[in-house]
């Protein structure tokens, strides 16, 4: 993210610290600070150091919990004032507040969709290894953009279809491509155990 008014960055958080400033942060500075400073923003001078709990309840229009696993939960949920949740981290938001945030009305980006970029592109990756051929930035760019917009396109029309949330529209997605594989091979898989087929 870029500090751009309005649209600007007002918090930023690593598992060590979270900082704050009302008229947005330079996130250059603070990735700079940061990596100087062994991955902390711990002593930043450039914005005021808040709780996590603080962090939650910020006026904000998008939230991004990026650090740790169960950093919403039941006891914080109902102060958070987002009106969007983005899910950087693994696992950030516990079973049950999420059913807390999908009464409140938050609209929430599950972490399977959120951050799956990492996924994607280790899987190029993997299909580069395999061709012995290495692809531009650009076109990783290019392909890892293309498909994390088609999957969010596709969870969320699911989502509008059956009225239900993204998360649970995510497992629906899944669990058809899992079905629409199953069918495309007659009904067989083939599961490897201590290197033989089952």
């Amino acid at each position: 993210m870029i500090r751009r008014p309005p649209r600007s960055t007002l918090d930023r958080s690593s598992a060590a610290s979270d900082v704050y400033k009302r008229q947005g942060i330079d996130i250059g500075k603070a990735i700079q600070y940061r990596n100087e400073n062994k991955g902390t923003l711990e002593g930043f001078k450039e914005a005021t150091k808040i709780s996590n709990d603080e962090l939650l309840k910020l006026e904000v229009d998008v939230l991004i919990p990026a650090a740790l696993e169960n950093a919403i939960t039941e006891k914080n949920v109902n102060s958070i004032k987002a009106k969007v949740i983005v899910e950087g981290a693994n696992g950030p938001t516990s079973h049950e507040a999420d059913s807390i945030i999908e009464k409140n009305g938050i609209i929430a980006v599950p972490d399977i969709l959120a951050n799956a970029g990492g996924v994607i592109v280790s899987y190029f990756e993997w299909v580069q290894n395999r061709l012995g051929f290495k692809w531009t930035k650009s076109r990783v760019y290019r392909r890892s953009d293309s498909i994390i917009k088609q999957s969010f396109n596709n969870v969320y029309s699911i989502s509008k279809k059956y009225k239900v949330s993204l998360r649970t529209a995510a497992y629906i997605a899944a669990i058809d491509k899992v079905s629409r594989t199953y069918k495309y091979r007659d009904g067989s898989f083939t599961f490897q155990k201590n290197g033989q087929n089952t």
